[in-house]
């Protein structure tokens, strides 16, 4: 599976930016839960938005009011729209799934071991400047 985070930049305090994350030909996200991590420097990389296949999303109370995950199964991918970004949300912002019945509220509780976990792809660097 490979899967390729984008849309990343350098925005100034309050703006916005909308990342994208496709997934090879080959790989059917939309029987899997998908989610939005990130990876601040030095810090370990945090689960910070989910959304499983039926659509319902969760987020860590760090992002929570201001970003949104989405999904279009028939393109394959899944978006990631930021608002109101504060110079704590520079990181390096990957995606990755989890064939997963749980709940958003579970996954974004628990943070099982995505099922890609070996294969991150390089993310997309988000840098907030004050």
């Amino acid at each position: 599976v490979q899967l390729q985070a984008s849309g990343g930049g350098l925005v100034q305090a309050g703006g916005s930016l909308r990342l994208s994350c496709a997934a090879s030909a080959r790989s059917h996200l939309s029987v899997n839960s998908m989610g939005w991590y990130r990876q601040a420097p030095g810090k370990e990389r945090e689960l910070v938005a989910t959304i499983t296949r039926s659509g319902a999303t969760e987020y860590a109370d760090s992002v929570k009011g201001r970003f949104t995950i989405s999904r279009d199964n028939t393109k394959n991918t899944v978006y990631f729209q930021m608002s109101s970004l504060k110079p704590e949300d520079t990181a390096v912002y990957y995606c990755n799934f989890k064939g997963t019945s749980m709940s958003a509220t579970s996954i974004m509780r628990d943070k099982p071991t995505p099922t890609a976990f070996d294969s991150w792809g390089r993310g997309t660097l988000v840098t907030v400047s004050s």
